[in-house]
């Protein structure tokens, strides 16, 4: 899966994430991730949203494992941002739009 996914925050603004290719090399950038099913129709049903400094630390892959549990079918998007206040705020904008259930 290489196509880029649009995703809408509750402020209206849109954030385009790409599918991480977990065996790849992953740039020592920070970023926005959600944890998500990717539907029949390219769009993605969240189910959580995270954020790291490093994104080659593989911080996400706990959540990633976790989700797993519940959520047989989910896979990664990443969106570098590598300001920390832009990737806590499109976080928050994410959150309060798909209320992602393993985000409490």
């Amino acid at each position: 899966m290489n196509r880029q996914i649009d995703l809408a925050g509750a402020s209206g603004a849109r954030y385009r994430y790409s599918p991480l290719e977990e065996n790849r090399f992953l740039p020592p950038a920070g970023a926005n991730y959600v944890i998500a099913e990717i539907t029949d129709d390219g769009g993605a049903n969240v189910v959580y949203a995270g954020e790291t400094d490093n994104l080659a630390s593989q911080t996400w892959r706990a959540d990633l494992e976790k989700a797993r549990r519940k959520y047989a079918a989910v896979t990664v998007l990443t969106r570098l941002n590598v300001t920390r206040a832009v990737r806590e705020a499109e976080r928050r904008d994410l959150i309060d739009h798909y209320h992602p259930p393993l985000n409490g």
